[in-house]
């Protein structure tokens, strides 16, 4: 996925490091899966690409393997915070991934807690597991939401959550075609 976006924007393995403060070979060995980066260079490759996190979660190289499997144990998946959204990523492993499974616990209050719609391609799943919420998108009225209670939704449509229970909500995602 980095390396198809880095070339879509006309940037050279050199200029995407050089932009995103991280050594060429570093950029390398991620776009070729042979590193894990840290939240913050990912972050950084994200800002110089113009991409939205959840993109981030799926590499991009098709394969064929079949009879692959990956766990997660519970409260050990991957965190990744963000200013509205504590992740956490569920069987993260895999490379070349359909879907990409997280928690997230929703730490927004106010609509206004974002900076801009969260926008990206593919469609999502979403599955209430504790709280209450308020799902707002740009083309529907805002939709309050309860433990129990799922949705699914084009992610090209402007999206965001505010928790509105005492405690914040947490929700299971389920996002595919990234």
């Amino acid at each position: 996925m980095i390396r198809e976006a880095r070339k879509a924007k006309g940037l050279t393995l050199e200029d995407a490091a050089r932009t995103a403060g991280i050594g060429r070979s570093t950029l390398s060995k991620i776009e070729n899966n042979q590193t894990r980066p840290s939240f913050d260079i990912i972050r950084r490759i994200m800002q110089t690409l113009e991409l939205k996190t959840p993109q981030l979660f799926l590499q991009s190289a098709k394969t064929d393997i079949s009879g692959r499997r990956d766990y997660t144990r519970a409260g050990q998946g991957e965190i990744q915070k963000t200013p509205t959204y504590t992740h956490e990523l569920l069987c993260n492993e895999l490379t070349s991934k359909s879907m990409v499974p997280y928690i997230s616990t929703v730490t927004a209050r106010e609509i206004s807690e974002y900076d801009d719609w969260v926008r990206h391609n593919g469609e999502e799943f979403m599955f209430v597991l504790s709280g209450e919420l308020t799902l707002v998108t740009e083309h529907y009225r805002p939709l309050h939401m309860k433990a129990g209670d799922s949705v699914y939704y084009d992610a090209r449509m402007g999206h965001g959550l505010i928790s509105t229970s005492k405690d914040d909500a947490k929700v299971l995602w389920v996002s595919l075609g990234l």
